[in-house]
């Protein structure tokens, strides 16, 4: 628990700077320079996106849609990875970026993997947060963003942070 603290603030300094350069310097962003930077800017045209997370990090998937809507004004969903089936997937195709919260860690990750494989059978664009660790997801998702390795319970404190960041950078773009 006594680490937490510094693990946020190690995916917060690592996903935001190069915008923190950029702003100082007021230029522009080279491609690759901030992942998440390019994420948004690849998707801040898309109108919808889908959430997914399991046991502890479906309020997460909720929490990062919430965020969408409030800050980058997309329209976004929070879903229980186990209910895509039910209903979201009708949905999923290559304009509706899905988000998948899938740590390693999270004693439901192989069905998370068969989740993102039905979202690509659907040629939908998959984001996936996990463990820096965790190289299993770079073959089957379009993104990738890694978040420092901690316990199951805590791992819903750090993946939440790349979430809003995300959200925050797509508002940036679209004004």
């Amino acid at each position: 628990l006594e680490e937490i603290p510094d693990k946020i603030q190690q995916v917060i300094q690592r996903e935001s700077r190069a915008l923190m350069k950029a702003d100082a310097a007021e230029h522009s962003l080279q491609v690759g320079e901030c992942k998440l930077w390019d994420l948004g800017a690849q998707n801040v045209l898309s109108n919808n996106f889908i959430f997914l997370g399991r046991g502890f990090n479906y309020p997460i998937a909720l929490e990062g849609a919430m965020k969408c809507k409030e800050i980058a004004y997309i329209h976004a969903e929070g879903y229980p990875a186990a209910e895509m089936k039910h209903g979201p997937i009708a949905l999923i195709d290559q304009f509706m970026p899905v988000i998948v919260i899938a740590p390693r860690s999270d004693p439901c990750y192989e069905k998370i993997r068969s989740n993102i494989e039905e979202v690509n059978a659907r040629c939908g664009a998959t984001i996936a947060i996990t463990e820096d660790d965790n190289h299993e997801l770079d073959e089957i998702c379009e993104y990738v963003i890694h978040v420092p390795r901690t316990h199951e319970y805590l791992m819903p404190l750090v993946t939440m942070i790349p979430l809003q960041l995300l959200s925050y950078m797509m508002g940036v773009l679209r004004g």
